[in-house]
């Protein structure tokens, strides 16, 4: 019990500094693609940083493994932590880095009793149409057939492939690219659907709120017409007592 104990403590300490992290993980990965011009230091730097941030969430995940009290059970029921800090290691790619780090945020996301599911979700959008646009401009930019060559047309790109639109006016044509957008693409679509399951869960619980509120009202209504009736029935008797 105690371990489990320091293990929520530690998972409570370290969420805000984590997520900080993750901010600067977004400055250092955007700034080589927003500026391709940028000197070797800066884009080493940035490297350096995304690393860092990668490494800091690895780390929460062996800490919180050697805190739980039951730690298969942590590994079975935390698979996709492991895959993430482990898929940047088999093949060291920047956008590997990418996605890992966005699988992490999200699971530690989740832990989080005080963030709403409004806010994550919204969070989830933001970032995937931020982290998405910029993962497609540095991969299709330099494409000799490739026509998202600035950020404005991934941004566009990135958002009409989430919400399923899809016009065709600007398309991935590398391999990577469009892995990036079936990923977008499955991403959008699965967002869409805890959207649309939050709302019907608040419609439902508010209606079901009207339904008590309804019911509690029919029966102080009953219960009053009974003591009115049982008021009536004594005043009757009370009159043909007085009469006899």
């Amino acid at each position: 019990m105690q371990q489990q104990s320091a293990q929520l403590r530690w998972e409570q300490h370290t969420q805000r500094p984590l997520f900080g992290l993750a901010l600067a993980f977004a400055v250092a990965y955007a700034v080589p693609i927003v500026r391709p011009d940028a000197s070797a230091g800066v884009v080493d730097v940035c490297t350096a940083v995304e690393w860092v941030v990668w490494g800091a969430f690895a780390l929460d995940y062996a800490i919180r493994l050697a805190l739980a009290e039951q730690r298969l059970v942590f590994v079975r029921t935390h698979w996709l932590d492991l895959g993430a800090v482990l898929l940047p290691l088999l093949q060291p790619m920047r956008l590997l880095r990418l996605v890992s780090t966005l699988l992490l945020v999200g699971q530690r996301a989740r832990m989080a009793s005080q963030i709403r599911l409004t806010t994550y979700v919204g969070g989830a959008v933001v970032g995937l149409l931020m982290f998405g646009s910029l993962a497609v401009l540095s991969v299709e930019r330099d494409s000799p057939d490739g026509n998202i060559r600035t950020l404005g047309d991934a941004v566009w790109w990135s958002f009409t492939t989430m919400t399923t639109v899809g016009y065709g006016d600007h398309a991935p044509t590398t391999g990577l690219g469009r892995m990036l957008a079936v990923g977008l693409m499955l991403s959008g679509i699965a967002l869409l659907g805890v959207v649309t399951a939050n709302i019907a869960a608040w419609f439902i619980a508010r209606f079901d709120k009207d339904d008590v509120e309804e019911r509690r009202q029919t029966e102080a209504i009953r219960e009053l017409t009974d003591e009115v009736r049982a008021l009536r029935d004594e005043l009757a008797a009370l009159k043909g007592t007085s009469v006899k």
